[in-house]
């Protein structure tokens, strides 16, 4: 039958009507950039996160970016990435003309290792930037706690982590500023893309409004050199008509993800940790095993699609070759990214579709 490792139009039928009544508002309005739909989004996602200020903008690459800017970090300055993430993560500290700090991750969740953190700091660094894997969170408090000791500013990558929560308190507000990917496979995604920069800091929300316009401090004033990096009004539409849903979502990939780790947990790969004190939302369901490119073969001649995030740790990328990191570096990341396979994992999973694949998965590990 096979199993598609995400489907967009299963969402999309389940909301329908939603949508075309959101998406045919803002065309009716003519508000196509930024706007009230915008507003009215960034509102409501601020409720939710439990934050002051929510800013759309462009991109989570670009959420990254102005984040960074506007805690002036540049040329000289150093800013703390995992070594096993989305590239975007490290790219932003490079666009702002900052070298990226790689550390390596835990074996157990794949996020940023604490403990390496603290030993990374150095007098030049002057960000933290832990990511949520997959959807778990990273294990805050102790980077909170070296960060606060040296004044450094912590900003959350929650672009995989919509919904989740880290000792009660939602991803994405524990940060001096979280960012936000709406890239439309995530768990909240747009009809295109999109991203957010979430904040309680007033000054920092109403920098990063600026750079998204251009500088603009009103228009066709620019008071600092910006981008065009704004949230469009459709895409703020579709994403208010979608947070209503979140949690419901959530729910039931955490349902999918329990029912695969139960029944795949004697069947040879890894089924995901989760820590006490937090709340996966299950962007991706990752499993490990030695045997990784077999098994995704054997997936696929089954017709069931998988994905790999990622098979290649930043510092061994080849625009990340100056960094001047061998293979052997960080050999935690490096194991991840030869283990590591994601397991197709949407709301709208059937039952029958996730039992075809533990079948197919425990057949694989039966001949390998």
């Amino acid at each position: 039958m096979g199993v598609p490792f995400v489907d967009l139009k299963a969402q999309y039928r389940t909301i329908r009507a939603e949508i075309d009544a959101a998406i045919r508002e803002v065309v009716e309005s003519g508000a196509f950039v930024l706007g009230p739909a915008v507003e009215r989004f960034e509102r409501e996602f601020a409720e939710y996160l439990g934050v002051r200020h929510v800013a759309g903008v462009s991109s989570g690459t670009a959420a990254l970016q102005l984040a960074l800017l506007a805690l002036d970090i540049g040329p000289g300055d150093e800013v703390i990435v995992p070594a096993h993430t989305f590239v975007a993560t490290a790219e932003a500290v490079s666009h702002v003309g900052a070298r990226p700090v790689l550390v390596d991750v835990t074996d157990d969740t794949g996020n940023i290792d604490p403990a390496l953190v603290v030993s990374a700091i150095t007098d030049r660094t002057r960000a933290i930037i832990p990511v949520h894997l997959y959807g778990h969170p990273a294990d805050l408090d102790p980077i909170l706690d070296a960060a606060d000791r040296h004044g450094i500013p912590v900003v959350e990558d929650a672009c995989q982590a919509h919904g989740a929560r880290y000792k009660g308190g939602r991803a994405g507000s524990f940060g001096r500023l979280a960012c936000f990917s709406f890239y439309a496979g995530k768990n909240l995604g747009a009809y295109g893309e999109g991203g957010a920069v979430a904040t309680n800091d007033p000054a920092l929300d109403a920098r990063i409004r600026r750079f998204r316009d251009h500088g603009q401090s009103q228009r066709y004033h620019h008071a600092e050199i910006g981008f065009n990096a704004r949230l469009e009004g459709i895409q703020g539409a579709v994403l208010a008509v979608k947070l209503r849903h979140l949690d419901h979502w959530n729910e039931l990939r955490r349902e999918h993800a329990a029912y695969y780790s139960e029944r795949l947990a004697e069947s040879g790969v890894r089924v995901p940790v989760i820590r006490d004190g937090c709340e996966a939302v299950h962007h991706l369901y990752v499993v490990r095993t030695e045997d990784r490119d077999e098994l995704q073969a054997h997936l696929a001649e089954r017709g069931i699609q998988t994905g790999l995030h990622y098979p290649v740790p930043v510092h061994l990328q080849p625009a990340y070759a100056a960094l001047g990191h061998p293979a052997g570096t960080f050999p935690v990341a490096e194991r991840w990214a030869k283990e590591c396979l994601s397991l197709p994992m949407f709301a709208e999973l059937t039952d029958a579709a996730v039992d075809e694949t533990i079948a197919a998965v425990r057949s694989a590990c039966a001949e390998l």
